[in-house]
């Protein structure tokens, strides 16, 4: 067992002034090294994964081979490793309380400060830490590992090994422990959605009886099954506070320890005979709604009583959808393997263009 942590240097300065009467000034930035240029160009490529708009209500479109593209409202630049990122597949985006933000590849995490792009090194300890405003990343395919980052240090760790160890999953073409996707809850407790066992709740301030406040639910559990191949991509905590974990047939209610209850969930017209429309790849909360994306059989909207299905087109043909997201006005977009980005319009999804 590895774990890793390293100083990060080259901090932004930050410059904050007060005048007389003690009224705080907006804080300001000192940014050392050459702009970040990418090119301009006139539309997003098909190839969009992810969408992200930041405290700067700048969208961020994430792909899987074609890099980053930066949305201004105007202008859409794009990004490529020719411009600084360590990857042209991005896997996630996030933002720190600073307005940094965190491209994650599958050979490292970009941070860019508004004005470059840099690697963030990971260090060398053996400590798992819970903050509240920790960083979560997901490791490469195959490697089994997560990664925190507290703004000073990004530690690669794999504690959450010691219940299930990768010697009783001796037939996993990779890691059985790869996280597909991390999701902090409510009490600021870190859910990690694995590849094949199921998903893992790590909290050091609860109990759990393994030493480490690591609690597992199964895939079988969670009525996932292996042959699939589909494992736990999406988790999500609705408004009375139970978890849906990548699927329509049941939420769990957390109970105190490692205990909770198992509650029946959708009712999703033919799901129980239909993998595919039960299986839900991404989730976001809208009010009181959840929205919940399948790989091919669309959207479904959940108000807690019934649910609404919207089909995503292109040319009249039903497409691949692998991602969902609210951005600041509450607008809802959804990311595409092969057509772009789609946003809602209030009754549809319809394709972005510029």
């Amino acid at each position: 067992m590895k774990l890793f942590t390293l100083l990060i240097t080259g901090a932004l300065s930050i410059l904050t002034s007060c005048n007389g009467q003690n009224t705080s000034q907006p804080t300001k930035y000192i940014l050392k090294g050459p702009l970040a240029k990418g090119d301009t160009v006139k539309e997003l490529g098909n190839n969009i994964m992810l969408v992200y708009q930041d405290k700067k209500n700048i969208f961020w479109f994430g792909s899987w081979g074609e890099g980053l593209y930066r949305y201004d409202g105007k202008t859409i630049i794009h990004f490529t490793t020719a411009h600084g990122l360590l990857q042209n597949k991005i896997v996630n985006i996030q933002e720190d309380r600073s307005g940094n933000l965190y491209f994650n590849t599958d050979i490292g995490i970009n941070k860019f400060d508004g004005h470059t792009f840099s690697k963030l090194p990971i260090a060398n300890t053996n400590e798992w830490k819970l903050q509240p405003d920790d960083l979560w990343f997901k490791g490469a395919q195959d490697s089994g590992v997560v990664y925190r980052y507290d703004g000073a240090t990004l530690q690669a760790g794999d504690e959450h090994y010691a219940k299930l160890p990768r010697s009783k999953n001796p037939n996993a073409n990779y890691s059985p422990y790869d996280v597909y996707t991390i999701y902090k809850d409510s009490k600021g407790s870190i859910w990690f959605g694995t590849t094949s066992l199921g998903v893992c709740r790590y909290d050091p301030r609860l109990p759990d009886g393994q030493g480490k406040s690591f609690l597992w639910i199964s895939e079988n559990e969670l009525e996932f099954d292996e042959e699939t191949g589909f494992g736990i991509r999406s988790i999500i905590q609705d408004n009375d506070g139970k978890y849906w974990f990548s699927n329509t047939l049941h939420r769990f209610k957390m109970l105190a320890g490692d205990n909770y209850e198992k509650e029946n969930g959708i009712d999703i017209p033919g799901g129980k005979n239909n993998f595919d429309k039960v299986a839900i790849i991404s989730m976001a909360k809208d009010k009181n709604d959840l929205w919940l994306v399948t790989y091919n059989q669309g959207v479904w909207r959940y108000n807690g009583e019934r649910v609404t299905h919207y089909t995503v087109k292109d040319n009249g043909k039903d497409i691949k959808l692998f991602s969902i997201f609210k951005d600041n006005n509450g607008d809802l977009w959804l990311g595409t393997p092969e057509n772009g980005a789609y946003k809602f319009n209030g009754k549809s999804f319809e394709k972005f263009r510029q």
